[in-house]
């Protein structure tokens, strides 16, 4: 393997500790090193690394701003809710806060999440009214071939054993069921203006730097057949390359760090951050139409 780069916790701040981003001189697969254990991992995810909006103006804002963005992925969704037949619930792996399956049950889709966090679960339930299961997907509570649709966005780079996760939709899934899977794309036009700076590398919670090849060949390799590709997402793309730019301005990074800030410092920094957001806006358009946008989105089905 080969060092591209060193880096440290530049979202989050939970530790000055540096880590190198390395690339497989074989396959060409970029990951961390070194490999942080189970237990200290854990520590890199601090409590609110999911959203959950507050009562006040400013967090009022927030969501009213993720639902809107978050349209390009309900609708990618129902296309393959639409190609798995449409009966039965939509499994979203890695569901966070459940703000996605929210809306996806208020257009009248049956939905369940999962996450490995207890915390999260648990927001689902209360604030989105979400049924959500805590627990590690790779030895899912499920019957084999009984979901439709599984969804996993940005999961798999979070992962020490990604490929466990492909392998537990794949025994979930019925037959002709769609895995749905967005991860940030290392082969991007953002990772190369940034670098060891781009906010997909997000330094130390993403183990694995997916480019587009490498998550082809790891659903394929699964028994998996890729339908659709995405290069575009309205959620992701501008904003993460926005916090690339200005990290301190991240919203989600000055509420997990803890950040003190007046209400009206607040809508100040979300409206120069969202000004950014627009700036980056036509950028990230032009890279999704040459195939290097900041984000991989694919729709892929179960192989007969």
């Amino acid at each position: 393997m080969r060092t591209l780069f060193h880096g440290t916790d530049r979202l989050f701040a939970t530790t000055d500790k540096s880590f190198e981003v390395v690339e497989c001189a074989e396959c060409r697969l970029l990951r961390l090193f070194p490999m942080p254990d189970p237990e200290e991992l854990h520590q890199y995810y601090p409590p609110g690394y999911w959203f959950t909006p507050g009562s006040d103006v400013a967090s009022r804002s927030e969501e009213f701003y993720r639902r809107l963005v978050l349209s390009d992925h309900v609708q990618f969704v129902e296309k393959a809710i639409a190609g798995a037949g449409g009966q039965g619930p939509v499994l979203d792996v890695g569901c966070g806060g459940g703000l996605f399956l929210r809306l996806l049950r208020e257009r009248g889709h049956q939905v369940l999440g999962f996450d490995f966090s207890l915390d999260a679960a648990a927001t689902a339930w209360r604030r989105n009214r979400v049924p959500a299961i805590c627990g590690n997907f790779s030895r899912p509570p499920f019957a084999g071939g009984s979901v439709p649709v599984v969804t996993m966005f940005h999961v798999l780079e979070h992962l020490l054993d990604p490929v466990s996760y492909v392998e537990a939709a794949h025994k979930v899934l019925r037959p002709n069921g769609r895995l749905v899977i967005q991860v940030p794309n290392a082969s991007s036009w953002q990772f190369l203006l940034f670098g060891q700076n781009w906010n997909g590398i997000d330094i130390p919670r993403h183990l694995v730097n997916f480019k587009e090849r490498d998550l082809i060949s790891l659903v394929e390799s699964c028994g998996f057949v890729v339908e659709r590709r995405k290069h575009f997402s309205l959620r992701d793309n501008p904003a993460g390359m926005a916090s690339s730019i200005a990290v301190s301005l991240d919203p989600m990074g000055r509420r997990v760090r803890g950040i003190p800030e007046t209400p009206g410092l607040r809508l100040l920094k979300d409206a120069v951050f969202f000004g950014l957001v627009l700036t980056c806006l036509p950028f990230t358009l032009v890279e999704a139409a040459c195939r290097a946008g900041s984000t991989i989105m694919i729709e892929a089905r179960k192989k007969e």
